[in-house]
């Protein structure tokens, strides 16, 4: 498949591909909801995912996780379980790898922030129209507890094509 400026999936070598940033996305999960974030700034800013960022220079994908759910959201999350891994490139040249971690155990009081405003989501309500596309590929497999690994390439907001198989139960570094 192609993308307007030409970029294909045999284009991309994902065997010696290299991202332009790490990052990590967490979802906390209570009985039959998980906590949610519209973010409000940066990439995709307006839509709605769960809390995370980039890796700080000398940070643990783990530890990225901790710090930018407290920054976020106020909460302090721990037991982290890693749930999978994305690869995303864009047309433009931007490229991300993303640990997604889920978790039932925080602690702290929620509260909205200058990135995101929290939102408490029903897990069957989930608002896949307001998300990237990819999400409601690979969210249902985090839900199911089923470890997933994908590929992504978007231009701009559209998902142009993807790759999605379930994961081997090893655990995934961020230098990957």
């Amino acid at each position: 498949m192609s993308d307007a400026q030409g970029i294909e999936w045999a284009d991309i070598a994902w065997a010696n591909w290299k991202p332009v940033d790490f990052c990590t996305l967490v979802f906390v999960i209570e009985g039959t909801r998980v906590l949610l974030i519209r973010k409000k700034r940066g990439l995709g800013a307006g839509k709605i995912n769960g809390p995370g960022g980039r890796l700080e220079a000398g940070e643990t994908p783990e530890q990225c996780a901790i710090r930018e759910t407290r920054e976020e959201v106020g909460l302090h999350v721990s037991d982290l379980v890693q749930a999978g891994v994305l690869r995303f490139q864009f047309a433009d040249g931007y490229s991300t790898h993303v640990c997604v971690y889920r978790t039932e155990r925080f602690t702290g009081e929620l509260i909205e922030t200058d990135e995101a405003l929290p939102l408490w989501t029903e897990i069957a309500a989930i608002p896949y129209h307001e998300m990237w596309a990819d999400d409601r590929y690979w969210l249902p497999m985090l839900f199911e507890g089923t470890p997933f690994d994908g590929r992504f390439l978007f231009d701009g907001d559209r998902l142009v094509d993807y790759v999605l198989d379930e994961r081997r139960a090893e655990a995934v570094t961020a230098t990957e």
